[in-house]
Formats: structure tokens, C-alpha cells, sequence
């Protein structure tokens, strides 16, 4: 079989190669579900203790997702200007940086060097993420959402490491005379460095400029291959775009803002950092961990019906969560398990919307704008979050971010309906 006829039968035309490149990229989502860790687990009770207000305790994890969307932006173009290697790499040494800053903050105590420290930190957030569109970059139109869900699960195994090892990390802190809340920002700092390594030594060929490559030496080719994806189970151009992003705002937005304040919550109800951390690892678990499954049904049920699970279980999540005793830690772990779960099914389906719809010649460049949109809601969810649940409490964010989770299925409704 000729390179042509493989790419028009909807096979990526260098498996081999797409084999290596995933392999590399699971190593650094291994390394960098450590280092987002971090911030999830202890961000919110760090400022916490050092403003002595829960209405400030969402604003790190605000700060560090608008930090996330100004790298995303970053990212994005150097990317889209030198390819993937050196611009994931870049993102988490800047994360490493980031990391390095709140374990100074901690010791000082200087609350607006933590604020500073934790934007810059957020760019280690963005590089994750950015990291499942390599894995997209030459694989088959058909077969795009499982390779972008190969990425996102091997962030599990670091992502439910880190949580669990708050207590450790944090005694460690104390040995060396940093503050107990600190101690998980040690290991993201370590985290990301590896993963920055890993990636600028390791991520050859360079996905994305492979694809242009084959693209401009296969045109015919990898336009017949583009059938592969259902091109009536999503809207193209400038529509396509705008309800993957859609998709992966709403998610955002929803998760953040729950999964921020449910340590806050836990620790006025008694429980310490180790409950609080397991159930932050259920949820990262649940975020990552059903990749393989979502990115099937996605490749064969179709973008649109996975979306709109995801507003469905978002729902299920909000309302468990409101409905929880606060001394409930597995009715809780449940309600951030399908939280995660909800995020995991938006970010797949979404991504893939986006990825079928952006040409190689500005894809990195508009997956990165893309991405800010996503930033700038978890950013908005996570600023909001310690207001609400100052003003009405816990109960009320989980039902209220459940409830607007919904908005998703008019608008999946409407994308099915206008269907060719």
C-alpha cells in the first residue's frame, strides 16, 4: 500500500513515528500530572493561612488559571512558529519557575509574591493540556479522539500521585524550614523541570512540523483522509471552533470552581490535608483516568453525544455535592469523581471538534486562543467560588455550577439540528 492510499483509508501515514511521540508525551503528562497537582491540592488552604479569609481561598486558583491563559497564548505561538517541542518545554520550565516562587512566598510570607509566583505557576496548567494536542497532530481524522485521550490519561498517574503525597511532601517542607502547606510545590517544582527535559530531548520528530510536512507532500491525500471524521457530526469553519470551545469552557469553568473549594470546605468541617488530598485524587483520577473510554466513544458515537454527557454529569456531580454531609468523604470523593468524569467527557469531545475544524497552517496558533477561553473560565470559576461559598456556602456553589452545566445540551442541540 502506497503513503497516499494509506492516508486516504484514514491510517496516519508514520505510525511508527506517532508510537514514539505518544510514548514521549505520556512520559511528560506522567511528570506534569505531578507538578498541576500541586496547586489543586493545597493552593486554596495555603492562602488560606497566610490572608486568614476563605472569601481569598478561590483566588489562587484563579491566579493560576489566568496564568495558564496567558501561556496558553504563549504556547501557541511558538508552537505554531517552531513546533511543538519547544514550546511544551518552555511552558514547564516557566511552571518550574512558578513553583519555585510560592516556596519562597511561603517562607517570607509574602502573600502578593504567592499571588505572582502562582500566575506564573499556571503555565505549567496550560503546557498540560497543550500537550494532548501534539498527540492529535498526526494521527488519522478517525482516530483523534483516542489519541488525544492517550495523552490526557497518562496525567492520572501523577496527577493522583501528588495529591497523596501532600502529607509527605509537606514534612519534608518542615525539615527544611518551609511552611507545611508548602511542601507539594517542592515536588512541582521538580516535576515540571523533568518534564521540560524530557520533552526538548525526547520529542523528535516534532509532531506538528511533521504534519505540515506530510500535508504539503500528500494535499490529495490528507484531503480525502479529512473524510474520515463524520463531517455531519459537527459544524465547520469558524462554527466548529466555536462550540469545541464551547464545550471545553463550560467544562472548565464548572470543575474549577467546585473542585476549589471543596478542600476549603472539608477543612472546615475537621478534616486535614490527608482526606482532603485523597479526595482531590478521585476527582484527578476521574479527569484523566476514562480517557481511553471517552476517546472511543467520541471516535465512535461522535463528538456531539459525548458533549452533551458531560453537561449531564456535570449535573449529577453539582447535585451530590450539595446534597453531601461535609463530613461525608466518600459522598464527596463521589461528587468530584463525576466532576472529573464530566471535564474528562467535555475536554475529549471538545478537542476533537477543534482539532477536525483548524487547518495544520494555524492550528497551534488557534488551539492556544482556544485554550485561553478555557483558562480565563476556570480563572472566572475559581475567583468566584470563594465569594459564593462566603455569601451562601458550599450547597450552593455544587447546585449552582450543575445547573449551569445544562446550558450545554441547547446548545449540542442546535449543532445536531443544523447538521448537513
Amino acid at each position: 500500500m502506497t503513503r497516499t492510499t494509506t492516508a486516504a483509508a484514514g491510517v496516519s501515514p508514520r505510525p511508527e513515528v506517532q508510537r514514539r511521540i505518544l510514548t514521549v508525551l505520556v512520559a511528560g503528562q506522567i511528570l506534569s500530572g505531578a507538578g498541576l497537582a500541586a496547586g489543586v491540592t493545597v493552593g486554596a488552604l495555603l492562602a488560606q493561612d497566610m490572608l486568614g479569609s476563605t472569601s481569598l481561598a478561590g483566588l489562587p486558583s484563579a491566579l493560576f488559571t489566568a496564568g495558564s491563559a496567558l501561556a496558553a497564548v504563549a504556547v501557541g505561538r511558538v508552537s505554531q512558529a517552531r513546533g511543538r517541542r519547544p514550546g511544551l518545554a518552555a511552558g514547564y520550565l516557566t511552571g518550574a519557575v512558578g513553583s519555585a516562587g510560592v516556596l519562597a512566598a511561603a517562607v517570607l510570607g509574602r502573600p502578593v509574591l504567592l499571588f505572582v509566583a502562582l500566575f506564573v505557576y499556571g503555565a505549567g496548567t496550560a503546557t498540560n493540556l497543550q500537550a494532548r494536542y501534539a498527540g492529535a497532530d498526526l494521527a488519522a481524522p478517525a482516530h483523534r479522539g483516542r489519541a488525544v485521550s492517550t495523552v490526557l490519561v497518562a496525567t492520572t498517574v501523577g496527577g493522583v500521585a501528588g495529591p497523596n503525597l501532600a502529607a509527605p511532601t509537606g514534612h519534608l517542607a518542615e525539615a527544611l524550614g518551609i511552611p507545611h502547606l508548602a511542601g507539594p510545590f517542592i515536588l512541582a517544582g521538580l516535576a515540571y523541570a523533568l518534564a521540560a527535559l524530557v520533552l526538548a530531548v525526547w520529542l523528535r520528530p516534532d509532531p506538528l512540523l511533521l504534519a505540515r510536512t506530510l500535508a504539503e507532500e500528500e494535499e490529495a491525500a490528507a484531503a480525502a483522509g479529512a473524510a474520515a471524521a463524520d463531517p455531519a457530526d459537527l459544524p465547520e469553519g469558524r462554527g466548529g471552533v466555536a462550540l469545541g470551545g464551547l464545550v471545553m469552557v463550560l467544562s472548565q469553568l464548572v470543575m474549577v470552581a467546585i473542585m476549589t473549594m471543596t478542600p476549603v470546605h472539608m477543612h472546615g468541617h475537621g478534616h486535614g490535608t490527608a482526606a482532603s488530598g485523597l479526595v482531590i485524587a478521585v476527582h484527578i483520577g476521574a479527569m484523566y483516568l476514562p480517557s481511553p473510554l471517552t476517546g472511543r466513544l467520541v471516535d465512535r458515537h461522535g463528538r456531539l453525544k459525548v458533549a452533551a454527557a458531560s453537561g449531564l454529569t456535570l449535573l449529577a456531580s453539582g447535585t451530590v455535592a450539595a446534597l453531601a454531609p461535609g463530613d461525608s468523604v466518600p459522598l464527596l470523593a463521589l461528587a468530584l469523581a463525576l466532576l472529573g468524569l464530566g471535564w474528562n467527557f467535555g475536554l475529549v469531545a471538545g478537542t476533537a471538534i477543534i482539532t477536525d475544524t483548524v487547518p495544520l497552517a494555524t492550528r497551534a496558533r488557534t488551539q492556544g486562543l482556544v485554550d485561553v477561553a478555557v483558562a480565563v473560565a476556570g480563572a472566572t470559576g475559581g475567583m468566584a467560588s470563594g465569594i459564593v461559598v462566603a455569601a451562601t456556602g458550599y450547597p450552593v456553589l455544587a447546585l449552582a455550577g450543575g445547573v449551569l452545566s445544562l446550558a450545554l445540551l441547547p446548545v449540542v442541540v442546535a449543532a445536531a439540528r443544523r447538521r448537513p
